[in-house]
């Protein structure tokens, strides 16, 4: 199928079917005229690294965690664990700065409608 078909039935557009082939998450074979050309597994491939951005990870870390899916064995396994762990840590401590930041402004909110109170009640 070419390009724009896999586009289509993979939910993305042409342009992200190309950035998949840049960072080396796709691959195609290519026509006599010079037309890219792929396989069904390649609709299923793109739905994967779809769902791989979707739990928010970069397209490096994507293309770390392939391997184990091309070739699935303890050594791309173990590689590919480690790098889950990493991002979820990352996440974690994303989060754990998020709350900070939400706690600060609650407080910042108590603060302006104690004010506010005041002020209309005196």
């Amino acid at each position: 199928m070419r390009i724009g078909e896999l586009a289509r039935r993979g939910g993305v557009s042409a342009r992200s079917v190309r950035y998949y082939e840049e960072q080396g998450l796709l691959s195609s074979e290519r026509s006599s005229g010079g037309q890219r050309q792929y396989t069904e597994h390649d609709v299923e491939r793109v739905a994967f690294i779809q769902r791989l951005y979707a739990a928010g990870l970069s397209s490096r870390t994507v293309a770390e965690v392939m391997p184990c899916v091309e070739s699935p064995g303890p050594e791309t396994s173990d590689a590919a664990l480690a790098t889950l762990r990493g991002e979820r840590d990352r996440l974690d401590a994303h989060i754990a700065e998020l709350l900070r930041t939400r706690d600060a402004l609650d407080r910042l909110i108590e603060a302006s409608e104690s004010c506010r109170a005041q002020i209309v009640a005196g």
